[in-house]
């Protein structure tokens, strides 16, 4: 039993299908999306969405058509710089391409130095642009950020943004989601007036790390919150674990193609 009473198998399961199956890797392939979207596809599936690159959307965009799998893909990354008219422009890009959700990264720096101003104009003006065409994750950038304070200071104005959803990490920098930052987090969503996901990501590669995470949300929000609507897994190696545990087989146990 790994929580509250569910098998490997049960848990595995509940947690495929709040994955965003990511591939942000550098060098990325269009062989390699085509990968992801089988993967995404497998009987065990279908997962909440494929995270990738913008110049793959039309691509994916088209092979999961009618399959029930969002394709979202990523804005101002991995650095989260302050270029608030390329973010924009990357944005209704990448909606005309039909992403479905974007997942932006905080202008962290800026929060950091002071200026809010760019912080809340990057998130706002993005969230204008994409208007009712598709969802928002605000990326935080947690495991830079140096103190929980902090951390609840990026959710607030996030939130207060109009993010549909708040993210810990790029999962590019040498600390992502963390069970400190997911709990200030979700103290964060709790207090708006309206509700808004979350979406751990980053370093999440078990079995065991998406039962302790869903364990924090599940106590924070109560055992039916968790849907693909509120909370995602943003990861690349964890469907393997999860597909492992759901087949029975040992975590990295040689396996044929789906």
């Amino acid at each position: 039993m790994s929580e509250a009473g569910m098998t490997d198998i049960d848990l595995a399961r509940r947690a495929l299908r709040l994955l965003d199956l990511t591939d942000l890797n550098d060098g990325c392939r269009e062989d390699q999306v085509e990968t992801l979207i089988q993967k995404a596809l497998s009987p065990h599936g279908p997962v909440a969405a494929i995270c990738i690159w913008p110049q793959f959307v039309t691509i994916a965009k088209a092979r999961l058509k009618g399959k029930g799998v969002r394709v979202a893909t990523v804005i101002n990354f991995p650095k989260g710089g302050e270029d608030v008219e390329r973010a924009l422009e990357d944005t209704a890009e990448a909606i005309d391409d039909g992403a479905d959700e974007i997942d932006l990264v905080m202008p962290w720096h800026a929060l950091l130095a002071g200026d809010e101003l760019t912080v809340r104009s990057m998130i706002g003006e993005v969230r204008d642009e994409i208007d009712d065409a598709g969802r928002l994750k605000v990326i935080l950038e947690t495991g830079m950020l140096p103190d929980q304070a902090m951390v609840r200071k990026a959710a607030d104005i996030a939130i207060d943004c109009g993010a549909d959803f708040i993210k810990t990490s790029t999962g590019k920098t040498p600390v992502s989601a963390t069970p400190e930052a997911v709990k200030t987090m979700l103290s964060a969503i709790k207090a708006a007036d309206r509700t808004v996901g979350l979406k751990p990501s980053g370093g999440i590669r078990t079995l065991a790390d998406a039962g302790l995470y869903l364990g924090l949300v599940d106590a924070a929000m109560g055992p039916v919150w968790a849907s693909p609507t509120t909370f995602r897994f943003g990861a690349s190696a964890l469907y393997d674990a999860l597909a492992d545990a759901i087949e029975g087989r040992a975590a990295g146990a040689a396996k044929g193609p789906y």
